[in-house]
């Protein structure tokens, strides 16, 4: 290419304009044919260059391309893996509620649920009875906002006194603690059959449920001295309660208070102003022991009936709240590696994407079907204890969570689903199974979780428990005709 601009300027530099001795008069049109001649210079010139330097330039570009060699290109893939499912029957939670579930419901799917009540309530330390006080009664008082179920079933609830044992406020305890370890149910407090709705419009107040206690209980209840010197003073004498429904199978009530009510009177002497009459004055009081956060409370659930009712078909599987059933996941975690790998041909691999989408079907619009599952995680199976137990937040090295989406069909129907991303996991396992020089297993294991969480002002989730409410949801197994749950990959190699 040098040589050749080389001759072009050679040749360009031997044109001259000729100079004819002409007279003055002559010398315009002199400069006028100079002029042109430089003109035509510089537009050959351009011309030339142009034309040279984008041939050079393609040249260039396809010797770059021609040089490259073909392991240096990044080459980007997309995989899909279909997943195994199977249902999980869970046999208890730990959770420390905010609010309790209270009765008895059955569902033609997922079976009968029953829950009951174990509650310590709080003391007032240090508070100390007026000289003279007079006990005159006690109330227990379930409040509830809201239930599930049918309005006016009636449900029968019974109140005993926990007179074996007592809780530990530091120990976790499962939600399917046997009641018969704390109360042999001798002690019977009170009796009420109720309906969650008042159809008679007799109730004042339509959230409370009132126990009203014996004559006994109000008598053996009031301290020897007057007060309570400590909360574990209280609980040597009134370990707690336990609340039971006896029947009904159509309501669930969610209780989100319980307190004991105790009432007294004292008398005083009240001189007189004139210094003649003095009165005698009677005051009526009231003291509160709430079960709150002071104290412990559990919910026990139970589920008789699932193995009969809760079918194996394996189109689908379940998961259903409060501590009922999940599904499990397995991912081919070595079938997945050795893909990879096949493909990218030795060069570094990065996991882009790897979606894992989570059909529900069979999602029923009525009245008593249990409402679907908000929040699920997504956990690998061997960290369920430890994440619930230290009250763990999601990561996307253990733990996924997934809220469900819907979209509308032309029938005016939905489509709800759950979506996880399992990228920086895979990513994760696979970085540090070469780092250790281990071998893959075989497959992963992960559970469907039902949960509630918990927001800061930011939006960022600051907690994360079961969930304990009544919910459930049906999903496309890995076996379903037409949506079966697979994972579908988008990684590359450079």
């Amino acid at each position: 290419m040098s040589q050749m601009m080389t001759m072009l300027i050679n040749i360009l530099s031997s044109i001259t304009v000729y100079e004819p001795n002409f007279t003055t008069y002559h010398l315009l049109i002199k400069n006028q044919i100079i002029h042109c001649t430089m003109k035509i210079k510089c537009i050959f010139l351009v011309s030339f260059f142009v034309i040279l330097f984008s041939s050079c330039g393609d040249d260039l570009s396809e010797i770059a391309i021609n040089i490259q060699p073909s392991k240096d290109l990044i080459s980007v893939y997309t995989d899909t893996f279909h997943l195994s499912s199977q249902n999980v029957f869970v046999d208890y939670i730990y959770s420390r509620p905010d609010s309790f579930l209270l009765g008895t419901f059955y569902d033609q799917k997922y079976g009968i649920t029953q829950a009951d009540i174990l509650a310590q309530v709080n003391c007032p330390v240090g508070f100390t009875y007026p000289e003279g006080s007079v006990p005159d009664s006690a109330n227990i008082v379930l409040r509830y906002l809201t239930w599930f179920g049918d309005n006016y079933s009636p449900v029968e609830i019974n109140i005993y006194q926990m007179n074996k044992a007592t809780f530990s406020y530091s120990q976790p305890y499962p939600s399917n603690i046997d009641p018969a370890d704390y109360t042999d149910k001798t002690i019977h407090l009170g009796k009420r059959i109720v309906t969650a709705k008042d159809a008679s419009g007799s109730k004042t107040d339509t959230t409370m449920i009132r126990f009203k206690l014996s004559d006994d209980f109000v008598s053996w209840f009031y301290p020897s001295s007057n007060k309570y010197t400590s909360q574990q003073e209280f609980l040597e004498k009134f370990k707690g309660i336990y609340i039971t429904p006896n029947f009904g199978t159509a309501t669930m009530f969610y209780i989100d208070q319980i307190d004991l009510y105790y009432y007294y009177h004292y008398t005083y002497v009240r001189k007189a102003l004139d210094g003649i009459t003095d009165s005698t004055v009677t005051v009526n009081n009231v003291i509160t022991f709430p079960a709150n956060e002071e104290v412990r409370q559990v919910n026990r659930f139970m589920h008789p009936n699932r193995e009969q009712i809760i079918k194996q078909r394996e189109e689908v599987n379940y998961i259903s709240s409060p501590a009922n059933v999940f599904t499990k996941i397995n991912i081919p975690l070595k079938k997945i590696k050795q893909k990879l790998d096949n493909n990218i041909n030795d060069k570094y691999l990065s996991i882009n994407s790897a979606v894992l989408q989570v059909d529900a079907t069979e999602v029923e619009d009525t009245t008593l079907a249990q409402p679907l599952v908000k929040y699920l995680l997504l956990i690998k199976e061997s960290a369920m204890d430890r994440f619930f137990k230290n009250n763990e937040l999601p990561s996307d090295t253990c733990s996924i969570l997934a809220t469900y989406s819907a979209t509308k069909n032309n029938d005016n129907t939905y489509n709800y689903y759950y979506t996880f991303n399992l990228a920086s996991l895979l990513t994760n396992e696979l970085k540090t199974a070469g780092t250790n020089a281990a071998e893959l297993p075989d497959q992963l294991s992960f559970l469907l979780v039902p949960v509630r969480i918990k927001y800061n002002s930011s939006g960022a989730v600051t907690e994360v428990k079961h969930q304990f409410l009544m919910s459930a949801v049906t999903i496309c197994s890995g076996k379903h005709p037409s949506k079966p749950m697979k994972m579908n990959l988008v990684y590359s190699g450079f």
